[in-house]
């Protein structure tokens, strides 16, 4: 059955980009990296390449006081150490809110009674198809992480007006956690 288009389809159709064929260019433990040929609006042919990604979630574990269940995590892409929200990739087939609360519990030992689904972001919409669920965590528990094997990060917690200075001065410049930061200081004061 062929997909219905919406009225914003239509509206956009005069940029739309159509696939001609291609493939997976690389194919890693972790990430595929799709080479396509394409033919453009004006009907000339291009390549795409792209990283393939399964997609990922992010918790913002937010305690009764208002603080937050943060991480310090080294990053070897860029060699430094950065402070986080818990997130974690989503594996094959896996419910998106699982991946949630598995990744919470094993990154951090924390379990929450109560799940909100916040927002679907698209951190790098150029380059590759990733999406980051970001999910609000509170009726938290603590208990006994479960790092997977290679993985080092420490736990720490801090107010959302640490957070909001962090990003400001340049110190929180994670995308997923600035995002974050900036939603939960929305839901805190309850506009959003």
């Amino acid at each position: 059955m062929p997909k219905q288009e919406s009225a914003v389809d239509e509206v956009d159709r005069h940029l739309r980009e159509s696939r001609l064929d291609g493939g997976l260019a690389y194919d890693g433990d972790f990430l595929q990296i799709q080479k396509d040929r394409v033919s453009l609006p004006d009907g000339k042919i291009t390549t795409r390449e792209y990283i393939r990604h399964p997609g990922a979630v992010v918790v913002i574990p937010l305690f009764d006081d208002g603080k937050v269940l943060m991480e310090r995590q080294f990053r070897y892409p860029l060699d430094r150490v950065f402070i986080e929200f818990p997130a974690g990739k989503i594996d094959s087939g896996e419910d998106i809110l699982a991946c949630a609360k598995r990744e919470l519990r094993e990154e951090t030992g924390y379990t929450a009674t109560t799940w909100r689904h916040v927002c679907t972001i698209h951190n790098a919409i150029a380059y590759a198809d990733e999406h980051l669920e970001i999910y609000l965590a509170q009726g938290l528990t603590a208990g006994d992480s479960e790092l997977d094997e290679g993985e080092f990060l420490e736990t720490f917690v801090a107010t959302q007006e640490e957070l909001l200075t962090w990003v400001r001065e340049g110190k929180i410049t994670d995308v997923k956690t600035v995002i974050g930061t900036f939603w939960l200081e929305k839901i805190q004061k309850e506009l959003w």
